[in-house]
């Protein structure tokens, strides 16, 4: 299990969102927008498929993590590698422990792990993303479905780790919540209000 962990942390530690925007020519991603290492924050740089790029990859390192794992280590250490993961990205230990906030890496910890969870999750983040046009609100929404539909499906092995990963999020955008609570936060396709 330990090995899963650290298996799993190396992976997910990887700042795909610095590295691609650093490739790209686009600066020190740190230093643009809201300083966040995640696709949301890549954005802003103004493209579009680096962006993508940036919320594929943080995802499927995770989902990478978990099937790596189960198949190397054993099935039973999925989960293991999976947190691994998304603590590495929220807390990289080649950034300082200042990473990402953990929205498209914990759709990767879910999609080998619960998959009707994963759908979930991305048809409620993808709903509130067209309708709100607000990142956040979209990703902390998501984040809040996976315990929420792991406790409809009763599943209890993966509920504590999920509602530790839903607080998590929660946590990492704390300061888009109290953006929320003031009424500017921005809306993605329009300047910041």
């Amino acid at each position: 299990m330990i090995l899963a962990l650290l298996f799993g942390y190396l992976l997910g530690s990887i700042p795909f969102g610095l590295v691609l925007t650093r490739m790209a020519g686009k600066g020190d991603l740190r230093k643009i927008g809201s300083g966040n290492i995640g696709a949301t924050n890549v954005l802003r740089t103004g493209s579009k498929p680096l962006a993508a790029l940036t919320l594929i990859l943080d995802c499927l390192k995770a989902t990478a993590a978990v099937v790596l794992a189960q198949r190397l280590i054993g099935m039973e250490t999925g989960a293991a590698a999976g947190a691994g993961a998304f603590v590495g990205h929220l807390y990289p230990v080649w950034l300082k422990f200042r990473g990402g906030k953990g929205v498209a890496t914990l759709l990767g910890v879910l999609i080998p792990l619960l998959p009707i969870v994963a759908i979930v999750y991305v048809v409620v983040w993808i709903l509130l993303l067209l309708t709100l046009r607000i990142s956040s609100v979209a990703g902390m929404a998501a984040a809040v479905s996976a315990p929420v539909m792991a406790a409809i499906l009763n599943d209890q092995t993966l509920f504590p780790m999920l509602l530790g990963f839903a607080l998590l999020v929660l946590w990492k955008h704390r300061e888009n919540i109290l953006r929320l609570k003031a009424g500017t936060e921005p809306r993605i396709g329009r300047t910041k209000g």
